[in-house]
């Protein structure tokens, strides 16, 4: 089976909460802190691994977790880092935010390895906070938490030369003779419903790989019949080959179906309608007469492009396309399908600063967001030095600022989580 769209969902690991713990030691206040930190959480990479050819795997798990780090521990002992997760994909994998729809990486090079998620930071441990005046700091900083996202994975196959052309055309009889690949191929539609790649060895040439696109036909691109989900694999081709039936053995006009090709191709992207286009008149063995090949012959003066009579099934003519196949392709340079200039998402862990909001509810100033809830989950109310922290933090944080920017007065109440307290100047 062969699967190349699946969304996932990827979250890193959350760093380990730092320790309040004390030595016990005669003279030392409390024993001395001795909390150590926390340990990173695991990153989220993606990396290209050769024998993996589909997305198949993504259907029976669809959701991956970096390990956590470890909480840090007394006697200055850092919690233990957590372990990075890898999650393999093919070559030609496109990683892209499910929400926004933006390019997170494009994974189209042999041993390509890409971090895309960051672990949370550890926390840091009591023994951080000790001074000359607070030296048995009962508070530490828990750890970070992971980034959580949904993922979209889209297989693009890395194919030289792509084959066009409506069903029953011949591509996949070509494909079979030219390269070892073996297509499924019978006298009815639609014989093809997933891409086939063959690599064509040195016998022309270099070596070189043709995919066959199936399912492009009118209205490809709004996705009827097999739909869009084929059209993305022609992105990546430098070359393609339009096939044609000269014969009339299915009815069909070659020159119309050429034009309707090639709309789908427009509308789906005006950089490929762009793309190198060979002409391929098949059939000839069967062709009773001349007519539609002069047609066809026509078309291609008219729009400027080669032509070549072939028969797939005899063979017939195939030597001199393939021979010319392998010259262009020493031509035409192999193009990255993500722009240069596109900008690519890049997930990055929060910082304290400015991450939360205040809001007058009932003459209440409440204050929420990431910012405040690090800040209550590493303090401790109960504890002087502790709160003597806290008040130093609503400073450091901007939170002191807003608050006076917005009107508080003495006496007001500010409302942070759960806990209340009484604005003084």
């Amino acid at each position: 089976m062969f699967i190349d769209y699946v969304k996932i969902i990827a979250k890193s690991g959350d760093g380990g909460n730092g320790a309040i713990t004390f030595r016990r030691e005669k003279y030392v206040a409390a024993g001395g802190p001795d909390g150590g930190d926390g340990g990173r959480g695991g990153n989220i990479f993606f990396m290209v691994d050769p024998d993996v050819n589909t997305l198949l795997d993504f259907r029976f798990k669809r959701k991956f977790h970096a390990e956590n780090g470890k909480n840090g521990e007394g006697g200055h002992r850092f919690g233990k880092s957590g372990e990075d997760l890898y999650i393999k994909v093919p070559i030609g994998t496109i990683v892209k935010d499910a929400e926004t729809g933006k390019v997170v990486t494009d994974l189209s090079k042999p041993g390509q390895i890409e971090k895309v998620l960051p672990g949370g930071k550890g926390g840091k441990g009591n023994a951080h906070f000790a001074t000359s005046t607070r030296q048995a700091p009962r508070f530490a900083i828990d750890g970070e938490k992971g980034i959580e996202k949904e993922f979209i994975l889209e297989l693009k196959l890395l194919a030289d030369v792509g084959l066009l052309g409506f069903p029953n055309v011949g591509k996949s009889t070509f494909i079979s003779r030219v390269t070892s690949a073996k297509p499924k191929i019978a006298d009815y539609h639609f014989t093809t419903i997933v891409p086939n790649l063959g690599v064509v060895n040195g016998e022309y040439g270099d070596s070189f790989v043709i995919a066959d696109i199936p399912g492009i036909i009118e209205g490809a691109s709004n996705g009827v019949g097999l739909g869009i989900q084929f059209l993305r694999h022609v992105e990546r081709t430098r070359l393609l080959l339009h096939f044609l039936d000269v014969s009339g053995s299915e009815g069909r006009n070659p020159v119309e179906d050429f034009k309707i090709i090639n709309k789908e191709l427009k509308n789906y992207s005006e950089k490929l309608a762009q793309r190198k286009q060979i002409i391929v008149a098949n059939k000839i063995d069967i062709m009773q007469n001349d007519k539609l090949y002069k047609e066809v012959e026509k078309l291609a003066k008219e729009n400027e492009l080669e032509i070549f009579k072939i028969s797939a099934a005899t063979g017939d003519g195939i030597k001199d396309l393939m021979k010319r196949i392998s010259e262009l392709l020493k031509q035409l340079p192999k193009e990255d399908l993500i722009e240069e200039s596109e900008e690519k998402v890049v997930y990055t862990l929060k910082e304290d600063k400015e991450d939360f909001e205040i809001e007058v509810i009932n003459n209440e100033y409440i204050v929420t967001g990431p910012a405040v809830e690090k800040l209550m989950g590493r303090v401790n109310i109960q504890d002087n030095e502790s709160m003597h922290y806290f008040q130093k933090q609503l400073t450091e944080l901007g939170i002191e600022a807003k608050l006076k920017q917005m009107g508080i007065n003495e006496g007001d109440t500010v409302k942070i989580l759960e806990w209340e307290f009484e604005w003084f100047n």
